[in-house]
């Protein structure tokens, strides 16, 4: 079919408001403008940041197509775009990079400010939609929108990978491994013989602790309120399973009396400020390393202990494991092709995209590490 230049119709997952059920609807999807890519989605991860635009902790535009975690192949580009060109192999970005943002040439960090995150637009950078259904404008998510056959993105928020890559599973490289793996191995650096607290056990947390795992962490302590996520997390290398529910004292007094002196690492990977405030109170007073991965509701505000931090305990805000998008994803990819990054555990299901919604029961029950969906 010969679709350069022309409107595409396909099937896409539109949430006509908060907290209604998606429902797939015949699209149309508009051939990119200056600066963007078009992209046939071959999968996408559901993530958890989905369930946040979808129940409405992350405020959005609606109607919109949700997803960001994304692996397809290049369709069409629109005028300017050189770093990649039809028929490449790509993956969605969550956080673009520009490359010309104070965040983008800043040696550390990655919020580029060319994110459609805090806050989001649900449009293009030019202002505009690419989608339309019913007669109706469709908003994107996060510019990626990957719940959808075809989808447009601006180029700063697409990363050419290697052609051999498998595109059933790839996709997850896009944001739950650079997320949970990358804030572990890039930002946090986890030592060697370290301990380490992770709250939340879902994607994102079992992300994690590979990323712990990996770096040969001696002790690794789960915390989560669903105990049928603590088989999978042992599997992994958990060596400690905590219920806080289950639990007479505050999990992180648990968590200091296991230690004796705190973690040396703690990760939240559920968007809680319970759980953060947990997670920092778990560290090693001196030198403990706090990394918040979850993302919180709007508007809720964290209070410390101030004279906490003035002992060196740190806390820090990790945003896809800090790497810079465009550069450094791309490696991740060569690196799980060439064995050095086993991910392949935490996809446990693959559903075609018209079964989406048994793939977000079992991400609601609990029951997935990644349920990824094929187009």
């Amino acid at each position: 079919m010969d679709t350069l230049g022309k409107i595409i119709t396909c099937r896409a997952a539109i949430a006509w408001a908060t907290n209604s059920p998606l429902t797939i609807e015949d699209v149309q999807v508009e051939f990119p403008k200056a600066g963007e890519v078009r992209i046939k989605i071959i999968s996408s991860g559901i993530c958890g940041s989905d369930h946040h635009v979808l129940t409405g902790s992350c405020p959005m535009n609606f109607p919109l197509i949700p997803g960001h975690e994304g692996a397809g192949i290049v369709e069409s580009i629109g005028e300017g775009v050189t770093s990649v060109k039809p028929g490449d192999k790509v993956l969605t970005l969550i956080v673009p990079q520009c490359r010309e943002c104070s965040s983008c040439l800043y040696p550390k960090g990655n919020f580029c400010e060319k994110q459609d995150i805090l806050p989001s637009s649900g449009l293009m950078l030019d202002g505009t939609s690419r989608f339309t259904c019913k007669g109706k404008k469709i908003y994107h998510s996060f510019r990626t929108s990957t719940f959808t056959e075809y989808t447009v993105v601006p180029e700063i928020a697409v990363a050419k990978i290697d052609a051999a890559a498998h595109m059933d599973k790839v996709c997850i490289l896009s944001c739950e491994v650079p997320t949970g793996y990358g804030a572990v191995v890039n930002s946090a650096k986890v030592t060697q013989g370290s301990t380490c607290v992770i709250f939340g056990l879902g994607g994102i947390g079992c992300a994690v602790i590979i990323g712990c795992k990996a770096s040969g962490a001696s002790r690794i302590i789960g915390v989560d309120i669903n105990e049928e996520k603590f088989p999978r997390a042992k599997a992994l290398g958990v060596t400690d399973c905590l219920n806080p529910k289950n639990l007479k004292k505050p999990v992180q007094q648990v968590v200091m009396e296991m230690t004796g002196v705190g973690v040396d690492f703690a990760f939240e990977a559920i968007g809680l400020t319970d759980t953060m405030l947990a997670a920092w109170e778990s560290c090693h007073l001196s030198h403990g390393v706090c990394s918040i991965i979850g993302m919180a509701p709007p508007d809720l505000q964290l209070s410390l202990d101030a004279t906490k931090l003035l002992t060196g305990r740190m806390l820090k805000g990790v945003c896809l494991g800090d790497y810079k998008t465009r550069d450094c994803i791309p490696q991740l990819v060569t690196d799980y092709m060439k064995n050095k990054i086993n991910v392949n555990p935490l996809i446990t299901h693959q559903l075609p995209f018209d079964q989406l919604q048994e793939a977000l029961k079992l991400y609601e029950t609990g029951k997935v590490i990644r349920c990824v969906l094929l187009f």
